[in-house]
């Protein structure tokens, strides 16, 4: 079952300046097989989020305040519909950026997700756990977000916490780790450390 499941279908780690600083950037997109409209509406309409995210609340709206429950939440600063928003994720004290992209591709939508942090905030945890620690969760979001499109059945909360305690779930996790410090290497990273990344990030989703 492991060979069906997909997470992201591209993923890279950029270093680039955000607003005058160095920042890590993670870059992950997709296809989904659906029209730009319904994708849209499905990571921004505040009642379909929680069938394959999480619960949010707050004005999903440029310029609004959202909050996901027991998560992230922060302020949507670009809003253009059907193609593009940007929001700030603060969580713990700290705060990154996010840009979702969508575009017709195909018979579909492509999707893409850039999380964006500040070198210097993160240097410790990024020097530990990579590009992964962020990456792998969003793998889990995309998987989320295609099996919710695909069978238009919920897949957040309970299912998704039994489905996580599973070796079919531990097994996606370990590879989208992988897959994060392959993106690693490929970024410029030495192997034998992007990989000591990806087993650190796969133990902390995985538990051992």
């Amino acid at each position: 079952m492991l060979h069906k499941l997909i997470g992201a279908e591209f993923r890279a780690c950029v270093e680039r300046e955000h607003e005058g600083k160095p920042a890590h950037v993670v870059v992950a997109h997709r296809v989904y097989s659906t029209d730009i409209e319904d994708l849209w509406d499905a990571v921004t309409n505040a009642e379909r989020i929680p069938r394959w995210f999480m619960p949010i609340e707050g004005q999903l709206q440029r310029g609004g305040r959202y909050q996901l429950k027991g998560n992230a939440g922060g302020t949507i600063t670009r809003c253009d519909r059907p193609t593009a928003f940007d929001l700030t994720w603060e969580m713990n004290g700290g705060m990154s950026w996010v840009t979702v992209r969508m575009a017709p591709e195909g018979k579909g939508t492509r999707l893409t997700l850039e999380h964006i942090v500040h070198a210097a905030d993160v240097e410790q945890f990024w020097s530990q756990f990579g590009p992964g620690a962020t990456g792998v969760g969003w793998d889990l979001s995309f998987l989320g977000l295609g099996q919710y499109l695909e069978t238009g059945k919920d897949v957040a909360a309970e299912a998704a916490a039994s489905w996580s305690a599973s070796d079919e779930a531990k097994a996606f996790m370990r590879a989208s780790a992988q897959s994060w410090a392959d993106a690693h290497v490929a970024a410029g990273e030495v192997p034998d450390v992007a990989r000591g990344m990806a087993e650190r990030t796969a133990a902390f989703y995985t538990g051992g």
